[in-house]
């Protein structure tokens, strides 16, 4: 099961979630504010997951969870979530970059454009992220060679 949450949410099922019967995968650090940083609530719920191996991470979608154009106040989020289980953590670059995140609601009738994200730039991001050859290989091959099965 994927889901795009808050860490709100995250914090309010934590013992359900802990319990599903099923792997979780939760999109786009699930829904922390970067600015917020390792210490808002809801985040250590997220944590939680991770090292008990209940729920997967994607680290995708940066812009969404960052007000920085450089996106470095994500970093404390991302090596947080990896050093609680390596091997629970995804990436994705959630191409072609949809509208939302933080701009607010738009019309219903609106066509919003997509964000211009540099998607070679958020790999390099997520190799300093990362730390290591050997950890950036477990987070973009093993890990979803391991949950997808491919």
């Amino acid at each position: 099961m994927q889901v795009y949450t808050s860490l709100a949410v995250i914090d309010a099922l934590h013992d359900r979630l802990l319990a599903l019967p099923t792997t979780l995968v939760i999109d786009h650090f699930g829904g922390a504010r970067a600015e917020a940083g390792v210490t808002q609530p809801g985040f250590a719920a997220l944590l939680s997951l991770v090292r008990a191996g209940n729920a997967y991470v994607k680290l995708s979608g940066g812009y969404r969870i960052s007000r920085l154009p450089d996106w470095s106040d994500v970093a404390p989020l991302a090596r947080a979530l990896i050093e609680a289980n390596p091997e629970r953590m995804l990436w994705g670059t959630d191409w072609p970059h949809p509208g939302g995140g933080h701009r607010g609601p738009s019309a219903r009738d609106s066509i919003e454009p997509f964000h211009p994200i540099d998607d070679g730039a958020a790999l390099n991001r997520l190799a300093l992220w990362a730390g290591g050859q050997d950890m950036l290989r477990q987070i973009l091959v093993a890990n979803p060679e391991r949950l997808y099965g491919f």
